[in-house]
């Protein structure tokens, strides 16, 4: 339990180190990230020495396909989610993840075949009031939750379907994109635009850090969900969320007015609701 939440809870503080990097365009920032958490990753396959599977990976073009997709997803969740909170967006982010489970259960259905429960459909119904609540009153979609739910919806979906483990996905999925990062990082340093030339030596710091502050939560959370009931685990992933919405509203002062906190407290409501339903659930299945 302690691992899990450690990972959620590193998770929900990530606006703190994001917004260390206001600086820094959102496309290095990924670039970095990536290319950092690639050497922590393959450190660890080193020291733990897990090279069996890359061998049969590479060869597996299905695999590698669903990785190459899942690896875009994945980056392009990140480049929404770091642009969010540079921008001043860590409350629209927080909902982001807040509909996440909820955008799993639509997707479960229209792509896996899945047949959610009475009450799982009214907190996804719950939920698009709130998103349509949130849209009628700001007079625009609340497009940057919409984005990092969905990605991080069909990313998961990705996940579920591919024969790897978190640490051996994500390897595979830094390796993919890391020539990409690489080529960028060339290009912005002959140009003279990346941080390498013009970031002081803090920011610098705080880039090399991206490495591990992606790596050690995901390993928390793997060695974390292997020994927790998956309901325990579906309660705790509202960890990260909520402490994104503290940090926008105490930390950053975004604002936050009554028709916001009435679309929040409609989403609340149906994560309430669903999570109920999974608690529930799971004792009747134990009794």
């Amino acid at each position: 339990m302690l691992q899990a939440f450690l990972a959620y809870a590193i998770w929900g503080l990530f606006p703190l180190y994001f917004k260390q990097l206001h600086g820094v365009n959102a496309f290095e920032v990924i670039a970095h990230r990536t290319l950092w958490s690639l050497l922590v990753l393959l450190s660890i396959l080193a020291v733990m020495r897990r090279w069996a599977w890359l061998g049969a990976a590479l060869k597996n073009p299905r695999l590698l396909g669903s990785l190459v997709l899942s690896a875009l997803l994945l980056s392009g969740n990140w480049l929404m989610y770091v642009w969010a909170v540079q921008n001043g967006h860590v409350l629209e982010s927080s909902l982001g993840y807040f509909i996440n489970p909820l955008v799993s259960v639509a997707l479960g259905f229209l792509v896996l075949h899945e047949r959610p429960r009475p009450l799982q459909w009214a907190a996804v119904a719950l939920a698009a009031a709130g998103v349509l609540w949130l849209t009628v009153s700001a007079g625009r979609l609340p497009w940057i939750a919409l984005t990092l739910a969905t990605s991080f919806g069909f990313y998961g979906l990705m996940r579920k379907t591919a024969a790897l483990g978190a640490l051996e996905g994500l390897t595979l999925e830094t390796l993919v994109l890391s020539p990409i990062a690489l080529l960028a990082m060339a290009l912005w340093t002959a140009k003279g635009n990346s941080a390498f030339v013009t970031a002081s030596p803090t920011v610098m710091v705080w880039l090399l850090l991206a490495g591990p502050i992606t790596a050690i939560p995901l390993l928390m959370f793997a060695a974390g969900a292997r020994r927790i009931t998956l309901t325990m685990l579906g309660l705790m992933q509202y960890i990260a969320p909520t402490l994104q919405f503290c940090i926008g509203v105490w930390v950053f002062g975004e604002p936050l007015d009554s028709n916001k906190l009435i679309g929040f407290a409609l989403i609340w409501t149906a994560l309430a609701a669903y999570s109920l339903e999974g608690l529930w659930r799971a004792r009747l299945n134990a009794g």
